[in-house]
């Protein structure tokens, strides 16, 4: 019997359970595989069955979406301040469930009308996970009235499941997160200057334009599941949870580990996080 790993991480077993959690939710299986189990068809096949001006309305509406859910989405949300305080109670869990249902219903919408639905649903669904992610981002600590958080919710848009055949599957979610990184910072900047409503500023438009380009890959295969003919209300809907519970699943990965970095350091927390990699055997 081979002897069992000593694991030499700072973080307690809680927060170690925690980080694994993490990252699961990280490396969870890409969006594609997720809805082709729904549809039942491929993601690829389907996405050329789409028509030759599909992508550029997805692009388009995509742009417009993250655009009008950075606005609104956070005007709803319960102002809740970080604790920095081990003592202090936990924030309240996050509303996932209500998100979903309200996510699938505007799947319901889409299903019935496809692509033709797309300019009036994405911005709605969009908006809604955006507010799932934001909720989720409290949950973790995070106080969403910041211009930073905001751009971290944003950001979780931007990301994907990492594919655990590359040969950088170990530091995938930190160079996802690096790269965006800069451009967070810049956007945080020139927003905490400017506004929110200085839809002019060359950085913010470039995060905007970074996020959008990754997230419309996502969002064409979503309108790929869709493009089954007859595909009705109810598988719609469930295209649509598919969607909001990828998203939530990366949000809470996370901000997991934002709130463990917070605790302690970025680099203890990346070392136990490739700690999990080896262990896991992948």
């Amino acid at each position: 019997m081979e002897p069992t790993p000593i694991i030499t991480s700072p973080l307690t077993p809680d927060d170690f359970a925690a980080l694994t959690r993490a990252k699961d939710a990280l490396e969870s299986p890409a969006l594609t595989m997720k809805l082709a189990s729904v549809v039942g068809a491929p993601i690829e096949k389907l996405m050329g069955r789409l028509p030759a001006a599909a992508q550029g309305k997805v692009d388009e509406a995509t742009q417009l979406a993250l655009k009008k859910c950075l606005q609104l989405a956070l005007r709803t949300i319960g102002k809740s301040a970080p604790s920095d305080s081990l003592l202090a109670p936990p924030p309240d869990k996050p509303h996932n469930l209500m998100h979903k249902l309200a996510v699938a219903t505007t799947g319901a919408a889409g299903g019935a009308f496809g692509l033709f639905a797309l300019p009036v649903e994405l911005p709605v669904t969009t908006t809604l996970m955006f507010r799932s992610i934001c909720d989720i981002a409290r949950s973790e600590g995070e106080d969403v009235h910041r211009v930073e958080t905001q751009l971290q919710c944003m950001m979780v848009l931007g990301m994907g499941g990492t594919n655990t055949s590359d040969d950088s599957a170990d530091l995938g979610y930190f160079i996802v997160r690096g790269a965006l990184a800069q451009s967070v910072s810049r956007a945080t900047s020139e927003i905490a200057a400017k506004g929110l409503s200085s839809h002019g500023s060359t950085a913010l438009l470039k995060f905007l334009q970074t996020i959008a380009s990754r997230f419309s890959v996502q969002v064409s295969e979503q309108v790929a599941a869709k493009s089954i003919p007859a595909i009705g209300a109810v598988l719609g809907a469930m295209v649509n949870t598919v969607f909001i519970d990828h998203f939530q699943q990366m949000a809470h990965g996370h901000f997991t580990v934002r709130r463990l970095e917070r605790r302690y350091g970025t680099a203890a927390v990346e070392r136990a996080y490739q700690t999990i990699e080896v262990m896991g055997g992948r």
